[in-house]
């Protein structure tokens, strides 16, 4: 059986930054499943799979097709429970729907304003029109002001990472001994950071920081296999 995973990349097609994708890379490999990447640009996502879906990751498995990070998630799951659990139970579904609201919210803001004119530049010139059009409908403002408001962004960052900081003075992941998905959530802010600006924001002693080089490190480490901006 063929497993494709859709996932978005700049005009190096190796580049591939996307915080939702890592997530679903981190989740094939947890659960030891193999696939091959098909990496698109923004502008090309609208024409794959028959018009499939508006965004990625998307995977095929099979016959099969799901569409975003956290379903994509609840798909391996439910179908590979002979595999490594994700999330070990409702309730790590349920912690997930948390730390994914919080990612989102607190950290993915702050890296956009951080790593806005980095990931324009890693895009292809298609791919650069579109970003800058819809970025700044969106964000009310050009990317070079967004640009401009990030620097203050890189003071702070560190301290949006305190509830994980002090977690992890008592647990090596987020799951515990051992990662689950709420792990892979955060981890891909920080990988998509990574990969963008590579932009420091985090002294090399921070246990977050640490905690992050343990993730670079799982599964091979396949984290790595993409190296910095």
């Amino acid at each position: 059986m063929t497993r494709l995973l859709y996932a978005l990349a700049g005009a190096d097609k190796a580049r591939q930054f996307s915080p939702h994708v890592w997530k679903t890379v981190m989740s094939l490999a947890h659960k030891g499943l193999d696939y091959e990447t098909m990496p698109v640009g923004f502008t090309e996502i609208s024409g794959i799979e028959n018009g499939g879906t508006a965004t990625v990751p998307l995977l095929r498995d099979g016959d099969k097709l799901v569409s975003d990070s956290f379903a994509i998630a609840l798909y391996l799951d439910e179908a590979y429970p002979d595999r490594p659990s994700l999330f070990g139970g409702q309730g790590g579904q349920a912690m997930a729907r948390f730390i994914e609201s919080w990612s989102q919210s607190t950290l993915h803001m702050a890296i956009t304003r951080i790593a806005i004119l980095d990931i324009h530049n890693l895009l292809g010139e298609a791919d650069q029109a579109y970003f800058r059009r819809s970025r700044e409908e969106r964000l009310g403002a050009s990317l070079e002001e967004i640009a401009a408001a990030g620097r203050a962004e890189i003071e702070t960052f560190a301290k949006k990472l305190q509830p994980l900081r002090n977690m992890l003075k008592t647990q090596p992941f987020i799951g515990g001994e051992s990662p689950l998905f709420p792990d892979y959530i955060v981890f891909g802010a920080l990988q998509w950071l990574r990969i963008t600006a590579g932009t420091t924001v985090l002294e090399a002693d921070d246990p977050v920081a640490l905690w992050f080089a343990r993730c670079l490190d799982l599964h091979g480490g396949i984290g790595r296999r993409v190296t910095a901006g």
